[in-house]
């Protein structure tokens, strides 16, 4: 027979959780087991809670590490503890066949080392909050280089983007995706997820025809070689993104990044920008969260 798998009980925050596996190596090249992911998670919380506190969570889920198969998960497992926070949602157009889904909603330490237990590497959510569903308290705009344009390309895309919005009156902060790009939020209230789609397509847009060469707004792969496509898709409210210090599941365990404007604009390199579970660890310590203006209104 196999050995039974190694349990570990600990107690946060006053729930009672069982730790499992904890040795298993989700990150092969990298060494990094599940204990070090939920370690991660453990320290990087209090940044990261505000930003995914009420809005529902989508994992996604590496139960045999990044090399291994994985799936989404949007419901709500039915073995979870009785303290992790549901909410039904209106999802119209689900893969599960249903209109309405149970979500996670990780408002607490609890819920995201569960999650975490779980092999939940990713985690992602709408621009908006429950019970404000459709109504985004946050403008996305995902820039994603089609290769041989990497990041480098997504920075200048990026400080064309900048002014347009605070043009706008809004004031975009950057992070990068964890994997090949980067992203531009923005806080946004009084606005439909329509209404942020249209904005957002249109600025994406606009960029588009004044930079041909060098930007698409339109996902058809054959328009994408060599130029940054700006995503405005997914401000759509049934749609998600991965959430600010989220692991990604890469070779090596790195994490959706905060990144000052100077940063932004001193890329030379696509190294410049990556940022693995320790650094970012060592970041949030010396510098703060410099998403956290994002969620004072939170």
């Amino acid at each position: 027979m196999s050995p039974e798998p190694d349990k570990v009980a600990v107690d946060v925050e006053g729930r009672n959780l069982i730790l499992t596996n904890l040795a298993k190596v989700l990150y092969p090249q990298a060494g990094f087991t599940k204990g070090h992911v939920i370690d991660y998670y453990l320290r990087v919380a209090p940044a990261l809670l505000p930003h995914i506190a009420g809005r529902p969570l989508t994992l996604k889920r590496y139960p045999d590490g990044v090399t291994g198969q994985h799936f989404y998960a949007k419901h709500a497992p039915d073995h979870r503890p009785s303290w992790v926070r549901t909410e039904r949602v209106h999802s119209p157009g689900s893969t599960s066949g249903q209109d309405w889904v149970r979500y996670v909603v990780a408002d607490d330490l609890p819920t995201l080392i569960w999650t975490a237990n779980l092999a939940g590497l990713e985690l992602h959510t709408p621009m908006w909050r429950l019970p404000h569903q459709g109504e985004p308290d946050l403008l996305v705009f995902d820039l994603d280089p089609g290769a041989p344009a990497n990041i480098v390309e997504c920075c200048a895309v990026a400080l064309l983007l900048r002014p347009l919005l605070e043009e706008l009156g809004l004031r975009p902060f950057a992070k990068t995706s964890g994997g090949k790009g980067l992203q531009l939020l923005a806080a946004l209230s009084g606005f439909s997820s329509d209404r942020a789609s249209a904005l957002a397509r249109s600025l994406a847009e606009q960029l588009g025809r004044e930079h041909p060469g060098a930007i698409v707004s339109k996902m058809t792969k054959t328009l994408r070689p060599g130029k940054v496509l700006i995503d405005w898709s997914q401000n759509n409210a049934v749609k998600t993104t991965v959430a600010p210090y989220s692991l990604r599941a890469r070779s090596m365990p790195t994490v959706s990044t905060p990144v000052t404007w100077d940063e932004v604009a001193d890329c030379k390199r696509p190294e410049d920008l990556v940022f693995t579970s320790d650094a970012v660890l060592e970041r949030v310590a010396a510098r703060g969260d410099l998403l956290a203006p994002l969620t004072a209104a939170g």
